[in-house]
C-alpha cells in the first residue's frame, strides 16, 4: 500500500491572495477563532452515568491500582512452577476451586493445583495459570505435559494503572471508551465544564417551516432543522431557536437581548452586503468586535465571527449548503474552543480525485465528496459533483466529507491528490 507523506502545506492553498477583495484564508480565520474563543470557566460535578458527550474540566486519576490483585487472565489451573520437578508430565491434586469474586481457601501447596476462573484472585504461592485446554483433568487430579513459565496467564496487580495515575486529561470529550476508563479508575462522578448556552437565529422574510404552505417567492427553511441537529450535543444547551424577519430595528433589539443570556449566537443569513443583510450592521451598531468577516472560501465567503460583551457570534451564510460547509469548518472549531476540548482540529487526509475537475481559481473551494474506494496504489478515491452549489442541501446527504480544491488551481486531472475532511456528525 502506498504511504502518502504528511500534509505540511498551510491548509489547502487558500492563502493565495484574492485580487478583488480583502478576504482572509481559512487557516487565518481558524487562528482567529483560537485566539478569541476561550473555554467556559464554570464547572459542575455529574454522575458517571450522565457524562456521555460532556467535556472534562479536571483530570481523572486512578483511585487504586488496577488490577487491584494478581488474577487469572483465563480459565485454567493455578500452580507453583517451583514445585514441578523433573521433565514431566506432572500429575497434581486439584485442591481448590476459585471463582471470580471469591478467595482461595488456603495458600497453594508446592505440589498442587487450584481450579481458577478468569478474573479470580491468584492464591498465595501460585505463580502461573495453565490454560484448561493445556491440561487433562483426571478426577481429582490434573495432568500437565508442558512446563509453564512463571507469570504465564496472570494479570499482575497494577499492570494497567497505579494509584493516583492520570488516565484522562482535562479537555477530554467523554465517549464510551473514556467512560470505561473512568469506571476502571473507580470514578463515580466527574467534574465537567457546564454546557454551552446557544441561541440559533435564522433570518430571512422568505423562509417558511418545512411542509408549510408557501406563496410565490418563499422557500422552505432548511437551516433551522439542520443546525438544530448540529447543535444537539450533550455539551451544548440550545436554549432558543428563533426566526427573524429582515427588519434592522427588530434585529438590533433582539440580538442585544440575546447576547445577555447566552454564550454563543449562531445566525444564518444577513452577513453579506445586500440591502436586506442586517445582522452584521446590527451587531456592529451594538458595539460588537468583528474578528473576521469574509473568508476566501467557496461556498460561504461572507462567513463572519465576532463577540459582543462576552457573547460570541458566528454568522453563517443563508444558503443551506454554504451554511453547512462553514459550520463544519468554523462552527465545530468554535464549539471545541468554547467547551475546552483538547485537540480540536479535525484531521485532514489525502485522497485522489475520481474524475478531472475544472473550476474558477481565486478561492479555496470545498466540495461535498463521497469516498468510492481505493486505486491500484492503495489511495482513497473521492468523487464529487462537477460544480459547487451553495443552495443545494440534497447533495450533502450522500457525501462523506469535503474535499479542498486549492485556490490557485483551475484544473485538476483525475487522480490528483487533494485534502479531505470527514463530516463531523456529533
Amino acid at each position: 500500500m502506498t504511504i502518502i507523506s504528511k500534509i505540511t502545506t498551510r491548509g489547502c492553498g487558500c492563502d493565495a491572495p484574492e485580487e478583488t477583495t480583502k478576504l482572509i484564508s481559512i487557516d487565518a480565520a481558524l487562528a482567529r477563532i483560537d485566539d478569541h474563543a476561550t473555554p467556559l470557566v464554570d464547572t459542575e460535578v455529574i454522575p458517571l452515568s450522565q457524562a456521555l458527550g460532556r467535556v472534562l474540566a479536571a483530570p481523572v486519576r486512578a483511585a487504586d491500582k488496577a488490577p487491584a490483585f494478581n488474577s487469572a487472565a483465563m480459565d485454567g489451573y493455578a500452580v507453583n512452577t517451583t514445585g514441578l520437578r523433573g521433565d514431566g508430565p506432572w500429575i497434581m491434586p486439584v485442591i481448590d476451586h476459585i471463582a471470580a469474586g471469591a478467595m482461595a481457601k488456603a495458600p497453594l501447596a508446592p505440589v498442587g493445583a487450584a481450579r481458577i476462573l478468569t478474573g479470580a484472585p491468584l492464591p498465595e504461592g501460585a505463580d502461573a495459570v495453565i490454560r484448561q485446554e493445556d491440561v487433562i483433568r483426571q478426577g481429582a487430579t490434573v495432568r500437565l505435559d508442558m512446563r509453564p513459565k512463571p507469570g504465564e496467564n496472570i494479570r499482575q496487580a497494577g499492570e494497567e494503572m497505579q494509584q493516583g495515575q492520570t488516565i484522562l486529561s482535562a479537555g477530554c470529550r467523554l465517549g464510551p471508551r473514556q467512560i470505561a476508563a473512568s469506571a476502571a479508575c473507580g470514578a463515580a462522578s466527574l467534574r465537567v465544564r457546564r454546557t454551552l448556552r446557544i441561541a440559533l437565529v435564522v433570518t430571512g422574510s422568505e423562509v417558511r417551516a418545512p411542509g408549510r404552505e408557501r406563496t410565490e417567492g418563499q422557500i422552505w427553511d432548511v437551516n433551522t432543522p439542520m443546525l438544530q441537529a448540529a447543535l444537539a450535543g450533550p455539551e451544548l444547551d440550545l436554549i432558543l431557536v428563533e426566526h427573524l424577519k429582515d427588519d434592522p430595528d427588530l434585529m438590533t433589539a433582539r440580538l442585544a437581548e440575546l447576547a445577555k443570556g447566552v454564550d454563543l449566537i449562531v445566525t444564518t443569513g444577513g452577513v453579506s452586503v445586500g440591502d436586506a443583510d442586517h445582522v452584521k450592521p446590527a451587531l456592529i451598531g451594538l458595539g460588537a468586535e468583528v474578528h473576521f468577516s469574509g473568508v476566501a472560501i467557496k461556498p460561504g465567503k461572507p462567513v463572519s465571527y465576532g463577540s459582543l460583551a462576552g457573547c460570541h457570534w458566528l454568522g453563517l451564510p443563508g444558503n443551506p449548503a454554504a451554511a453547512f460547509v462553514t459550520w463544519q469548518v468554523f462552527g465545530t472549531r468554535l464549539i471545541h474552543a468554547l467547551t475546552g476540548q483538547e485537540s480540536p482540529r479535525v484531521a485532514r487526509r489525502h485522497v485522489v480525485t475520481a474524475d478531472a475537475i475544472n473550476r474558477k481559481p481565486g478561492r479555496c473551494e470545498l466540495r461535498p465528496a463521497k469516498l468510492v474506494g481505493f486505486d491500484d496504489r492503495g489511495r482513497e478515491v473521492s468523487s464529487c459533483a462537477s460544480a459547487s452549489h451553495s443552495a443545494r442541501a440534497s447533495e450533502l446527504a450522500s457525501a462523506d466529507g469535503l474535499i479542498f480544491l486549492p485556490a490557485e488551481s483551475d484544473h485538476l486531472p483525475a487522480g490528483a491528490l487533494v485534502e479531505f475532511s470527514a463530516f463531523c456528525d456529533s
